[in-house]
């Protein structure tokens, strides 16, 4: 049995995470989660909730001692802290350190190249680290593998995510999305990395119900970074997202017109004004979002010599999209069904396909196959 230190877990993302960890431990695996939180309080309040084996702890993310000290003798250690662009180097570097294997979401893309760096540190010090073990990326990568595994071979990918003004209330949540949409991101086009405009490249995909088609447009996103590197032969790989309700883009681009998201201190005073505000904007539009999430998954390539198609699509409320995928990695690396093999990947190059999506078939998300957009 194993302790389980959750970074952050008593945010939106981190509690669910949490929660799933603590439904396991009649099972043997865990025998402790640590919620780590800088908000101990928040923290203590959720491990009172939950009982059992929760227990609450604090920590400082910015400092690394703190975060050496909350993870020393843990079995694995998730970060759910964000935004990530500011605290996930720093947090990985602590863990590594205290060689512990490690899980997180990071969700931004400057940030996964940073932490990809860390992999001969990794390797060094025998750390296995699973990055991007959410909703986008996490269950998006690992659909693109299992849409790659049933051909010859994958040429094309393109990953489309919605998320809704009325299925989220964090205010890092606020944050990591103004910066995917305010400058040029990466995506990998022609079989190389190039940049492109954020909110460029609109196209329309169908999305299950009660989602229904949306215009999506090229966002900054991990999956375009992490996925040629761990599966061959690719030409294009692209991400693209879509806000909910439709009248969001526009306040989006209102707030870049007016240059009001420029920096981090102008995203940090934008976000704290808007996260209270989130119900208001989810009724903006003439018609109300549903507090729902999702994502859908294109590979094209070839196999028996013929073109070949493999689409998916799940929707859920987002702190389950998010916050159950790394209790789920967490327990398979707990289990041996990940190898530890030491060094820096991203899901699509280290979890098995299968046992992940049967692990969240039985906490019922659902993944539906889909034809070409």
């Amino acid at each position: 049995m194993s302790k389980v230190v959750v970074l952050g877990g008593a945010g939106d993302m981190g509690s669910r995470t949490v929660r799933e960890l603590c439904r396991e431990n009649g099972q043997g695996i865990v025998d402790e989660v640590v919620i780590a939180d800088f908000r101990v309080d928040k923290a203590q309040k959720l491990a009172d909730e939950i009982g059992g084996k929760a227990r609450a702890l604090f920590v400082d993310a910015r400092q690394k001692e703190s975060v050496v000290e909350a993870v020393r003798g843990a079995g694995v250690v998730v970060n759910t802290v964000g935004p990530f662009y500011r605290y996930a180097e720093g947090v990985l570097a602590a863990v590594i350190e205290a060689g512990v294997d490690y899980v997180d979401i990071c969700d931004d893309d400057d940030a996964t190249m940073k932490l990809l760096a860390f992999d001969s540190m990794a390797r060094r010090r025998g750390v296995t680290a699973v990055i991007g073990n959410g909703w986008t990326p996490g269950i998006s990568n690992l659909l693109a593998r299992m849409g790659a595994d049933q051909m010859d071979r994958a040429r094309d990918i393109d990953l489309v995510w919605v998320g809704s003004t009325a299925d989220s209330e964090g205010e890092a949540v606020i944050k990591h999305v103004i910066h995917a949409i305010t400058r040029d991101v990466p995506m990998y086009l022609d079989g190389a990395w190039t940049s492109v405009p954020a909110l460029s490249g609109v196209k329309t995909f169908p999305i299950s119900d009660p989602i229904g088609p949306v215009p999506a447009y090229f966002c900054g996103h991990p999956e375009a970074l992490t996925i040629p590197r761990f599966i061959d032969g690719l030409r294009n790989v692209t991400v693209r997202g879509y806000l909910l309700p439709d009248e969001i883009q526009k306040v989006a681009r209102g707030l870049i017109d007016l240059d009001l998201v420029s920096t981090e201190k102008k995203i940090d005073a934008i976000a704290g004004l808007m996260q209270p505000m989130l119900p208001l904007l989810s009724s903006i539009g003439e018609k109300t979002p549903p507090p729902l999430s999702a994502i859908r998954v294109d590979v094209w390539g070839v196999k028996d010599g013929k073109a070949a198609h493999a689409g998916y699509c799940s929707v859920d409320s987002m702190d389950r999209l998010t916050g159950i995928p790394p209790a789920v990695v967490t327990r398979m690396l707990l289990k041996g069904q990940i190898p530890k093999l030491g060094g820096v990947f991203a899901p699509e190059g280290i979890v098995p396909p299968k046992p992940f999506f049967a692990a969240l078939a039985e906490r019922d998300i659902e993944v539906e196959e889909v034809g070409e957009p």
